[in-house]
């Protein structure tokens, strides 16, 4: 059993801030867990603006403080996501986060990250996996 909290991972490596400045991530389980996903706790901060496409990934994301607008990149649609609303990259979705507030949510995403990723120039995170540890 696994017992932790987000402040028990703050300002370690785990607590990850985007090299773009818009966000930040602590990701409370990662690929060494082993159980088949990532689960972290996201800001996106007020005001800026963030593209991400998860070609390698499937992200699952619960808003639970603040407002953004959601775009799909593919289709141009729009979503207003708020506390409660929970938006699920189920087709690899291109997609831009414009926060109007600090947006804060906990999202899940599998295959799990390692912790080390980063959005490339595309918005995408690379695959990562553990090293085999036997």
């Amino acid at each position: 059993m696994i017992v932790r909290s987000f402040k028990d991972i703050e300002n370690t490596d785990r607590h990850i801030k985007s090299q773009s400045g818009t966000w930040e991530s602590k990701r409370i389980v990662l690929a060494k867990e082993k159980v088949g996903f990532s689960l972290h706790e996201t800001i996106l901060y007020a005001g800026t603006e963030t593209t991400m496409w998860y070609a390698n990934h499937i992200e699952a994301v619960l808003c639970v403080e603040g407002e953004a607008e959601l775009t799909n990149e593919e289709t141009g649609e729009k979503h207003w996501i708020s506390p409660g609303t929970m938006y699920l990259l189920n087709g690899h979705e291109k997609h831009t986060m414009r926060p109007k507030t600090d947006f804060r949510c906990v999202c899940v995403f599998n295959p799990p990250v390692t912790g080390r990723e980063d959005h490339d120039e595309n918005g995408v995170y690379p695959l990562l996996t553990e090293p085999d540890e036997s």
